[in-house]
């Protein structure tokens, strides 16, 4: 088994894919008006359109209203991607921090409200952890 993507079902995808496409340096990929997906080595994140939800089942998702999934992507300098990123990002959640487990983390909530965090593992002990990942 392989892991594909995770896909965001929002109301307003041009709004959620120029935001990420500044997040994740990257241009998305739209097959669709409705569909975009942006592409790194490590993953995928998919952006689908509400409208698209009944394809999958009645009710099977709700656009902005994610409470529990956390976007995680790891970066080379979080306090960089900090401060590169003050311009676009509305809601910050907390800014530079080293958490207990070693990652330095910054947390941000995208349009929708769904919440991001970009993290550098920076102990030792967070660092080997990570060794091999993609």
């Amino acid at each position: 088994m392989n892991f594909a993507s995770v896909r965001i079902i929002t109301d307003d995808v041009d709004r959620l894919v120029n935001f990420y496409e500044k997040v994740m340096s990257v241009s998305a990929e739209r097959p669709a008006a409705a569909f975009a997906e942006l592409v790194v080595p490590s993953c995928t994140l998919a952006i689908g359109h509400s409208k698209t939800v009944p394809l999958f089942g009645a009710g099977s998702a709700v656009a902005a209203d994610n409470h529990t999934v956390i976007i995680e992507f790891r970066v080379n300098d979080v306090d960089a991607e900090y401060e590169r990123l003050k311009p676009f990002v509305d809601e910050w959640v907390k800014e530079p921090t080293t958490m207990p487990w070693g990652n330095r983390t910054i947390l941000f909530r995208d349009p929708d409200g769904n919440l991001v965090n970009l993290f550098e593992p920076v102990t030792e002990e967070a660092i080997k952890r990570f060794r091999g990942r993609g």
